[in-house]
């Protein structure tokens, strides 16, 4: 039974270390329902409940996966675009066309 206390109390002491690691590392503005200090101090003083309770309510929530700007459907590879592609080859072949010609050297 000692071990179960013992265990149940170094379980206790991670989660409040980590919750309030997480609290304080966390930017300002993205605590939630309460401001940041607050739910430090309620960490740091209750330290079961106030790790239970800024998981669930306080923590910030998982950023949603990035846009990536593109339309949907289009390729995430350059290389696999075909219009890319061809807009790229008919922009270098403008840019061979306008390039100044290189007058070929007189050898004497």
């Amino acid at each position: 039974m000692l071990y179960l206390y013992q265990a149940m109390g170094l379980a206790t002491l991670v989660l409040w270390i980590y919750c309030l690691f997480d609290a304080i590392t966390t930017p300002d503005e993205a605590a939630r329902n309460l401001p940041k200090v607050l739910w430090v101090i309620i960490v740091l003083l209750f330290p079961l409940i106030g790790s239970l309770f800024w998981l669930v309510t306080g923590r910030p929530q998982r950023a949603a996966p990035r846009a990536t700007g593109r339309p949907p459907g289009t390729a995430a590879n350059p290389d696999d675009d075909e219009e890319f592609l061809r807009r790229l080859r008919e922009r270098a072949e403008e840019q061979r066309r306008n390039a100044p010609k290189k007058a070929p050297d007189d050898e004497e």
